[in-house]
């Protein structure tokens, strides 16, 4: 028994004598730790690798990206103006007409034969008109020789006046029908696409028919409606009294594939207090007929230019209780964090209002490991292993944050 509670003894020693040796080791006179652990401020403490990027200053775009709505210029119903037949269908649906263009044609003999009756009407009444101005001037004449009486050439002068009347009524009575002939040849209003024809020859038409012959739709030019928040009315209302009004950019929803640029070119005249929204609207060529009235885009306008904007990738912002910060790589191979203001973020890029300046290098890898102070190694990354954002080279589209 007594053998046995030795060794254990010995044993226990042993340990604890290892244990002391690590200890002296690790802690003795050359391995003193005098300041934070990973990336401290101390001395004798290995620095943390990082990479940098530049601050840049230039003029940002401020822009906001929202969703809008493709909606046409103008919509018109093709309706008769004349009760009557279609003979003719000239048009076919989905077709894309111009201004002008003819659609239908109509039954017009019973139109063409009551302007022929009136012609007939008109040309009889220019006769009597012609006999009482030759019966004005003779009493005329003869009124100026006490040949006549007066009485006689009062009644002359009425019967002229009264043929004048009969044939301007006559002629007004013309042009009328020459209209309602011309109803007879259904044209386009305005360019644009056909929709269902709704009739076909044989078929009598009616001036009351409130589905009308066919639509008409407008798609060049076409307008998108959005709206934006009410904080942005000022900077949208600016951007419409430009001399060149505000771009804005349609993308396919979901993605950044531009499928137009137009203009802005309306505002609405008050902001809507249900939703807090202010309604706009953009206007778009659409040459190429990429738009089509109902599809929903994500919309993107540029509001204003922030000139001499500060601007570093988006991967050196950091957040904290107090608000984002970024490290600054000081000249003393340091990290230095700084509070920052963030004005907007676009792409792998963000324009800050205050907190660094022009030159200086912002940490965008290895800020994790980092606090206030920490010592730091610039690390070279091969060019092919940077990515967008990361690297100097900063992207050269810029604006303030999408919503």
């Amino acid at each position: 028994m007594n053998n046995r509670r030795i060794i254990k003894r010995l044993a226990l020693a042993a340990v604890l004598a290892t244990m002391g040796l690590a200890a002296y080791h690790f802690y003795g006179p050359d391995r003193t730790v005098t300041g934070k652990q990973r990336g401290g401020a101390g001395t004798g403490v290995a620095s943390v690798p990082i990479t940098t990027a530049p601050v840049r200053v230039e003029d940002f775009a401020i822009r906001r990206r929202t969703i809008g709505i493709l909606e046409t210029l103008a919509t018109v119903i093709v309706k008769s103006r004349i009760e009557s037949q279609v003979t003719e269908q000239h048009v076919k649906d989905g077709q894309f007409v111009k201004k002008g263009d003819p659609l239908f044609t109509l039954d017009d003999r019973e139109i063409r034969a009551t302007i022929a009756r009136d012609e007939a009407q008109l040309q009889k009444d220019q006769a009597t008109l012609t006999r009482t101005e030759a019966d004005l001037e003779r009493y005329q004449r003869l009124i100026q020789t006490n040949a006549a009486a007066r009485q006689q050439l009062d009644q002359a002068i009425a019967e002229h006046k009264s043929a004048q009347a009969t044939v301007e009524a006559d002629r007004a009575l013309l042009r009328t029908d020459n209209l309602r002939l011309g109803y007879t040849k259904i044209e386009a209003p305005i360019d644009g696409r056909v929709g269902a024809v709704r009739v076909t020859p044989g078929n009598l038409i009616s001036v009351n028919d409130s589905t009308g012959l066919l639509t008409i739709t407008q798609i060049a030019p076409i307008r998108v409606a959005f709206t934006l928040a009410e904080r942005d009315f000022t900077a949208l209302r600016n951007a419409l009294s430009k001399s060149v009004p505000a771009a804005v950019r349609v993308y396919v929803a979901g993605t950044n594939e531009v499928l137009a640029t137009g203009q802005l070119d309306f505002v609405d005249s008050s902001v809507d207090s249900t939703s807090g929204t202010i309604a706009a609207k953009a206007v778009f060529a659409n040459e190429t007929l990429e738009l089509w009235p109902g599809m929903y885009v994500d919309v993107e306008i540029d509001l204003d230019v922030r000139p001499n904007t500060a601007l570093i990738p988006a991967v050196a912002i950091q957040s904290s209780q107090r608000g984002p910060f970024v490290f600054v790589a000081n000249s003393d191979q340091k990290a230095e964090m700084r509070m920052v203001q963030v004005i907007g973020i676009e792409g792998d890029r963000a324009a800050l209002q205050a907190g660094v300046k022009e030159g200086e290098r912002v940490i965008i890898e290895g800020q994790m490991r980092l606090v206030d102070g920490a010592r730091v190694t610039e690390v070279s990354r091969p060019a092919g292993d940077r990515k967008a954002g990361t690297a100097d080279a900063l992207p050269e589209v810029n604006s303030e944050a999408r919503r």
